[in-house]
């Protein structure tokens, strides 16, 4: 009897939706795109494009249903500028987009690519033609950032994922201004021995706002005999002390499947950095990168990830 494990995202059938191939100049891969939905309905994707020397910047690609015919920008959208941001040396990497209503602004939280490894960046957008570049907010190693949408108790508040000798784990940190980090707590910490999400963890897209909590999908990382193995799974935080771990999911929800998953410039990934909620509330779209090569699309909906976390989660 097969195994019938539920299905909580369901996968287009189309996939992958966008590759190289798809781009107006020579690239090798795009993968990992930050998502949000424009005021006209527009789904745009910011795109992490890696051309032939190794070095990745940033690139828009545009769709009126978020699913097909993709107007791509015919350059780079956001290049690294290590001329006046040194941080930025070997490229920019892996964006995650907020709206900010206080601000009717975009921020972009990217992971900038320094001699030291990777850090946290940050760019304030209206139109994602031009950017207001904060720079270097958190230093190396840290990545998987996000900020949340509005102030908690009068101060910004980002998700990221430094790195220590004792692992890889999630922390939240909070700003009077932006550009000025303080007040670091620890949000989840990665499981140890044979856990799906041993060792290492990180944020995929920004954490969604529901009524129950903040419900945040997370990556975990599985070193295996034939190597990393990145898998998805659930966390719901709450809403005014985000640091507060309400439930975790116990197993992975979501993981390479499918032979576009399975191979590619980096084996057995599947990544997301961005998803869209339709007007629904309910229905996502999440984008996702595979095997560090291409660019997926996977539905579902928040309440039925908020049951399944229910059933198959632990509570705190």
């Amino acid at each position: 009897m097969k195994n019938q494990h539920p299905q909580i995202l369901i996968r287009y059938e189309h996939n992958p939706i966008l590759t190289a191939d798809n781009w107006l100049y020579p690239v090798n891969s795009v993968f990992n795109p930050g998502a949000t939905l424009l005021p006209d309905g527009t789904t745009l994707l910011l795109c992490r494009v890696e051309d032939r020397r190794g070095i990745s910047h940033l690139c828009a690609a545009r769709s009126t249903n978020g699913v097909d015919n993709w107007q791509i920008d015919s350059h780079p959208t956001l290049m690294a500028d290590p001329e006046h941001y040194p941080e930025e040396l070997w490229g920019i990497e892996d964006p995650r987009i907020t709206y900010i209503p206080e601000l009717k602004k975009y921020a972009v939280v990217y992971t900038a690519y320094t001699h030291d490894g990777p850090g946290v960046a940050l760019a304030l957008t209206e139109d994602f033609k031009t950017f207001e570049r904060y720079g270097l907010i958190m230093q190396p190693d840290d990545k998987d950032a996000a900020l949340l949408p509005r102030r908690l108790d009068g101060r910004w508040a980002l998700i990221h994922r430094p790195v220590s000798a004792q692992g890889a784990h999630m922390w939240i940190s909070y700003s009077p201004d932006l550009r000025y980090w303080g007040g670091h707590k620890l949000m989840l910490i990665a499981r140890k021995g044979a856990w799906w999400d041993a060792n290492k963890i990180g944020l995929t897209s920004p954490p969604i706002e529901t009524e129950q909590g903040w419900l945040t999908i997370y990556h975990g990382v599985r070193q295996t005999a034939s190597g990393s193995l990145y898998r998805l799974g659930l966390a719901l935080f709450d809403l005014q002390t985000p640091e507060r771990c309400l439930q975790r999911s116990k197993e992975w929800m979501f993981g390479p499947n499918e032979l576009y998953e399975r191979h590619g410039d980096v084996d057995d990934v599947v990544f997301p950095c961005g998803h869209t909620i339709a007007s629904d509330g309910d229905t996502i779209r999440m984008y996702y990168g595979v095997a560090d090569s291409s660019i997926a699309l996977a539905t579902g909906s928040v309440r039925t990830m908020l049951e399944w976390l229910d059933k198959n989660g632990d509570k705190f």
